[in-house]
């Protein structure tokens, strides 16, 4: 059992807080049963297990290194308040869209939070897969993986240049709708395409303008109160969900 914070596995783990860590190491942390239970059942490679000492170990984890360590080093390691006592290394996997049907674009959405929600929308959505442009929080920071609850395991999600992937994606023949405020059509006048890709963009700044230039329709939702805008994952939810319920024609 580990019992010093100053040991070096302790001091590998924490280097995983950082991204330029993790883009090293080709690896990340989660923390809690539910995160760590849904690496396994989506098959990510799992590196490692730590359990910090006292907790009983699931049934459901697989056959991989485990290492048990004090309640002061996971406090260490750990990034909630009231720790679950179990976290886990996981492999960074190298994802590729599978289907062009529904896809979400973000550009540089930079809140943890709003990311991960976003994230955790379009699966439960049934997105087919989204692409975070530069200047978009990393998907592995540890308060991003917290908000989507799992969904991260659930499907593809890539760091690609926007406008190169929009030219892309306009050659599988995707229609591309970009949410903003300015010369903007409500969403609800517009046909939902067979295949679409939605466009987000930077809490304050909005999407960049060659984003927005590329684009085939700015969409924008109405706003009936004193409101001058609605957050970004709220937005985003709404759109989501009408090009997932809604009949294309």
């Amino acid at each position: 059992m580990i019992t010093s914070a100053q040991n070096n596995k302790v001091k590998q783990w924490n280097k995983l807080k950082k991204k330029k860590d993790r883009q090293q190491l080709q690896q990340f942390l989660i923390e809690g049963f539910h995160l760590v239970q849904e690496a396994v059942k989506s098959e990510w490679n799992l590196k490692e297990v730590i359990v910090e000492d006292g907790v009983e170990v699931p049934d459901w984890l697989p056959n991989c290194p485990l290492t048990t360590v004090s309640s002061h080093v996971f406090k260490a390691i750990s990034d909630t308040q009231t720790p679950q006592g179990i976290a886990g290394v996981v492999e960074i996997k190298q994802q590729a869209l599978q289907s062009y049907n529904k896809l979400l674009l973000v550009d540089a959405v930079q809140d943890p939070g709003n990311l991960g929600t976003i994230i955790r929308t379009a699966d439960a959505a049934d997105f087919d897969g989204v692409v975070l442009g530069e200047g978009t929080v990393d998907m592995y920071n540890e308060k991003v993986i917290r908000a989507t609850q799992g969904s991260l395991f659930h499907l593809p999600i890539l760091q690609e240049n926007l406008s190169e992937t929009i030219h892309f994606l306009k050659q599988k023949d995707v229609s591309v709708w970009a949410s903003t405020l300015e010369g903007a059509e409500d969403y609800h006048t517009l046909t939902v395409p067979d295949r679409v890709a939605l466009v987000v963009g930077n809490e304050g700044a909005g999407i960049q303008p060659d984003v927005l230039e590329v684009s085939d329709h700015k969409v924008t939702i109405p706003i009936f109160g004193k409101a001058e805008s609605l957050n970004v994952s709220i937005a985003t939810g709404i759109l989501i969900y009408h090009l997932a319920i809604t009949p294309n024609q």
